[in-house]
């Protein structure tokens, strides 16, 4: 335990759900304002010691207010009506500035300032579905790391124990979720950026199919390849709540297009099932996947969970993917293979935001560029350098590859899905205990596979290891699945209760 100061007093609304919050704002227990007034003071009271937020909205008591409001005329109200919930600073939200987690683009910070003029796809659901944005949450330059030690803003540190990773690159916003900053947060993935930080803090996270959730007002790494928006949540049910949001066609994002069709009907929360493990038929990780091995404590935890899941019902198979190819297939492909979108990605964002922007006189006004070598982007230099960014950015580069490998990965699960008759996987999310803070990676048995075949998962919690940091499930199935997964991870969740609220300290 870290030499600070223990704060004893529980908050009041410490995992408090989106069901006990809608009752009591039905019953009179209390009001919307009276809830996100105590969540500022909680937030207050904690910020500094942790670091989730790098703006906070000043119109959220009054925003809490006009929900009161409506409830008090007989309005009909949202499906989040006066759920306080947090927006990762990748993601538009109309006057608050886009800033990349990256020191020249925030004027906080002395760089320059782009301030969206509308919301994101998403924040426009969420707003209209009566949620109460707090804040923004802090994350990486360029949403580039498992954590936020190169945001402007300075690192975001972990609810769980400060001195380990929060994950990221959604870092503040899983720290807010798992603090009990908010009840809900948006997270954003390209590379594990919902998994990792779920699984870092004991959360739900969804990662879903590509294109089920449109992410236009986003910031991208790989917008036309591999980036989608999640909720993080402590429970599943809230997770698939918030899901239930999120998802579906919008005509700003024609990727989403491939989401018509694809929402079950009777929507996400009818799977929550406590019995919905049973008779399930589930894949196990193993050399056949990858060749990398777990850690003996992360087996010991994994074998438990094994166990935990067959007694509701669950048939199991190790290692379903033996013979498949796939982690022979994996090995020469790039971890980021999709990043080379980046450019005309970009310059479909900055358009987004005022037609005026473009790439070049953006950086030009920053004053240098995150694509060199000792850039928050030097790490996939190789594939974002000088020479691709000349490149005409209103032209799609050459994603025949990604869509070859794409399309392999895909057919590969398929395959091994039906040989097997499996409903799904669950692997361990992590190979290996979270890290310290300061270290940069996060050993993980599910990227890149998952982000390049877009398929979708859920991480749930599934104990801890011995130095307190969380371990993680990560379910996961074909294209378009997110119902099946939620109810798996519900009954695992239901009969487990892993999920332990974290002690703060100031």
């Amino acid at each position: 335990m870290e030499d600070s100061k223990l704060v004893n007093e529980r908050f009041r609304y410490e995992e408090v759900t989106v069901d006990e919050l809608r009752a009591g704002y039905e019953q009179g227990e209390f009001t919307v304002q009276e809830v996100v007034q105590s969540f500022l003071n909680h937030i207050e009271q904690y910020e500094a010691a942790y670091n989730a937020f790098t703006f906070m909205n000043p119109d959220a008591v009054d925003d809490a207010k006009k929900i009161d409001r409506l409830r008090a005329e007989g309005q009909e109200l949202g499906l989040l009506a006066g759920i306080p919930i947090v927006i990762k600073e990748a993601v538009d939200v109309a006057g608050f500035p886009s800033t990349f987690g990256w020191a020249p683009l925030s004027k906080t910070a002395g760089g320059i300032e782009l301030i969206p003029t509308k919301d994101a796809t998403i924040v426009t659901r969420l707003k209209e579905a009566g949620a109460i944005i707090l804040g923004k949450t802090n994350i990486p330059a360029f949403s580039f790391a498992f954590n936020a030690n190169t945001s402007w803003d300075g690192p975001t540190y972990s609810a769980v124990n400060r001195l380990l990773s929060p994950g990221g690159s959604s870092s503040g916003t899983a720290t807010a979720v798992s603090g009990n900053f908010a009840v809900l947060g948006v997270a954003e993935e390209t590379a594990g950026s919902i998994q990792v930080p779920a699984a870092a803090q004991s959360l739900v996270g969804i990662k879903p199919s590509f294109g089920l959730i449109p992410s236009n007002g986003v910031t991208p790494l790989a917008g036309s390849t591999r980036d989608v928006l999640g909720p993080h949540a402590r429970t599943v049910r809230d997770a698939a709540i918030m899901l239930d949001v999120m998802a579906g066609y919008s005509e700003d994002d024609p990727k989403s297009e491939a989401a018509i069709g694809k929402i079950p009907e009777k929507r996400y929360p009818a799977f929550l099932n406590e019995d919905f493990l049973k008779g399930k038929r589930l894949g196990l990780y193993g050399p056949g996947w990858r060749t990398e091995e777990l850690s003996e404590e992360t087996q010991e935890l994994y074998a438990l969970a094994i166990e935990e899941m067959k007694n509701l019902g669950a048939e199991v198979i190790t290692d379903p993917f033996a013979g498949s190819g796939l982690a022979e297939y994996m090995k020469p492909v790039h971890g980021f293979l999709g990043i080379e979108s980046f450019f005309y990605d970009l310059e479909k964002y900055f358009k987004n935001i005022n037609s005026d922007l473009s790439i070049e006189a953006v950086f030009q006004r920053a004053g240098e560029v995150p694509w060199t070598k000792k850039g928050p982007l030097g790490f996939v230099f190789d594939l974002l350098n000088p020479e691709t960014a000349a490149a005409d950015p209103s032209i799609m580069p050459d994603l025949h590859q990604f869509n070859e490998v794409k399309a392999e990965l895909q057919r590969i699960v398929n395959q091994v899905m039906e040989d097997h008759d499996l409903d799904g996987f669950v692997y361990p999310q992590m190979s290996k205990p979270i890290p310290p803070l300061k270290v940069e990676n996060i050993q993980t048995t599910t990227i890149s596979e998952i982000n390049i075949s877009g398929l979708p998962l859920i991480t749930v919690p599934a104990g801890f290891y011995e130095t307190g940091s969380p371990f993680a499930l990560a379910f996961f199935g074909k294209m378009w699945s997110e119902a099946e997964l939620i109810g798996m991870a519900y009954a695992y969740e239901q009969a487990t209760q892993h999920r332990a609220a974290p002690t703060l300290t100031e």
